[in-house]
């Protein structure tokens, strides 16, 4: 039976953070992909002949700095031209975002222009804080360390020194709904419907549900290029930051096997001791890092026994169902969007009219429906990666919110048309895109749920609203990456401090045992 210091479930980037910072420690790792290829959700596919796309993730816009460097990642993928945000109108011409979050704005007047400056002003500042807090272990409840007080009181210093009237301007603000917020700094509908898209992708709220703010702080507090609220495409596509996360990874020592499903992990008397696959094969570690869903971990890898009804009822209440879609389309020409340049075509085009646009599109998700108005976030992943399609074609994606796990009517007759309606909202913006159209591919939650063993669909493993954040994470017996079952940590998105390109719940996990588990 082959033997490791520890062994990591899941070759996503988090789980490839993890091995690569246990084996520069001068660990022995083994990192057991379920799937042919390492990469989890940055790896591509075919979805037509001659046509490939990247995951559901479109954008970097958190990847840390220090996992950049643990990995090696190569600059062309660790930053970027700072991408352009484009919001899109029918009725006006786009406004558009240049620089981190809006540095810079054309496409409205000077007095909106200064309202939108004060808004990212104090949005980036009030996400700074929690920033801090996101960028370490949780805090423990009742065990506050030495440097969990100085992390609280750097926080608390950066409040006073702005005053009293700015620390309770956050503690107002914190949990207010998005679109209050909107509505108190900005007049223009475009850039109302740009933040409450920014608020709620990704989340089962819509802009006036309370504390959806909290989603667009979330956003803020990414960084790329160094500069918080800042995006870009990786040099060569979002396939070529998985495929660095791979390679960075195998250079640090870890070894990597892919097509190695787990069938369970070992224990006994409250300790791991290795990981069987659905082969058969028996391999050792006394350390394994799961870097997969919490609840593959603990309802499906883990022996009921070793964990208890409590965690387990605790975990199976956990909030995961995704509710964004992903279309893809292959076209025999480069799209043209009205009023939109060829440079900025290379942006992120949003297509949300309005706050009240937003709110619409979502309220049919409670009800197990979509609306046939959808909101979306759209690319053409071609420009920046030409080996998507052939010479002269072009791929086009969509990041669809507020699309149900569960669709009332069935996905077999949904799945149509939805797709009848987003080519129909393309239409507007792009007249003339139906008739370039080869092929559309559609992948709804469960599509997403199949294809990357992601239980429920969701591309952050769970629902990052403010009970299950910190040390509720996914769960409070499982908040600071240990679990009750000695020697196994979590370390994937549904960890602290959550979802994103950012490979944080990987590099907090490994410091966290590294640091001997001190619970």
């Amino acid at each position: 039976m082959m033997s490791f210091d520890a062994i990591v479930i899941g070759g996503g980037h988090n789980g490839l953070t993890a091995a690569a910072a246990l084996s520069r420690s001068g660990r022995k790792v083994l990192v057991l992909e379920a799937g042919d290829e390492a990469g989890g959700m940055l790896r591509g596919d075919s979805f037509h002949p001659g046509f490939r796309a990247s995951g559901p993730t479109q954008i970097v816009n958190r990847l840390d700095g220090e996992v950049a460097e643990l990995l090696g990642l190569p600059k062309g993928v660790a930053g970027g031209a700072a991408l352009p945000t484009v919001v899109l109108s029918l009725s006006r011409e786009p406004v558009i975002l240049e620089g981190a979050y809006g540095e810079t704005i054309r496409g409205i007047d000077a007095a909106e222009a200064e309202r939108f400056a004060a808004l990212r002003s104090k949005l980036l500042f009030q996400a700074g804080i929690l920033r801090r807090l996101l960028k370490r272990t949780p805090l423990p409840i009742g065990k506050v360390s030495g440097g969990d007080l100085a992390a609280i009181g750097l926080a608390g210093l950066g409040l006073i020194r702005k005053g009293r009237e700015e620390g309770r301007d956050f503690l107002r603000m914190l949990l207010m709904n998005v679109a209050d917020v909107g509505d108190e700094y900005l007049t223009d509908d475009r850039l109302k419907g740009l933040i409450a898209f920014d608020a709620t992708l990704g989340i089962q709220l819509g802009p006036r549900s309370p504390t959806s703010l909290l989603g667009l702080y979330y956003r803020l507090t990414g960084e790329a290029n160094g500069r918080p609220g800042g995006q870009y495409v990786p040099q060569g596509g979002m396939a070529a930051l998985g495929a660095a996360f791979v390679a960075g990874a195998e250079k640090a020592g870890v070894t990597i096997r892919t097509n190695a499903p787990v069938a369970r992990i070992l224990a006994d008397r409250g300790a791991v001791s290795g990981v069987v696959l659905q082969t058969g094969e028996t391999l050792a570690a006394p350390v394994i890092v799961s870097a997969v869903h919490p609840k593959t971990t603990f309802l499906s890898l883990v022996d009921p026994a070793e964990i208890g009804t409590g965690l387990r009822r605790a975990v199976t209440h956990i909030r995961s169902n995704g509710n964004v879609a992903r279309l893809d389309l292959a076209l025999n020409a480069v799209p043209s969007f009205s009023g939109v340049s060829r440079d900025a075509l290379g942006g992120r085009l949003v297509i949300a009219g309005s706050m009240q646009h937003v709110e619409t599109a979502f309220n049919p998700s409670k009800y197990g429906a979509f609306h046939d108005d959808p909101v979306m976030e759209v690319m053409v992943p071609s420009l920046a990666d030409p080996t998507l399609a052939p010479a002269g074609g072009a791929t086009v994606s969509a990041l669809v919110p507020f699309v149900p796990y569960a669709l009332k009517e069935g996905w077999e007759s949904g799945r149509p048309k939805l797709v009848s309606a987003l080519l129909a909202v393309l239409e507007r913006h792009a007249p003339g895109i139906g008739h370039t159209v080869l092929g559309a591919r559609i992948m709804v939650p469960p599509d997403i749920e199949a294809a990357y063993r992601v239980p429920g669909g969701h591309w952050h493993h769970g629902e990052l609203q403010a009970d299950q954040l910190f040390v509720n994470r996914p769960v409070h017996a499982a908040s600071r990456f240990s679990t009750p079952l000695a020697g196994l940590f979590l370390a994937s998105a549904g960890s602290h401090p959550g979802g994103g390109i950012s490979g944080l719940p990987g590099l907090l996990a490994a410091r966290h045992i590294l640091a001997g588990d001190r619970r």
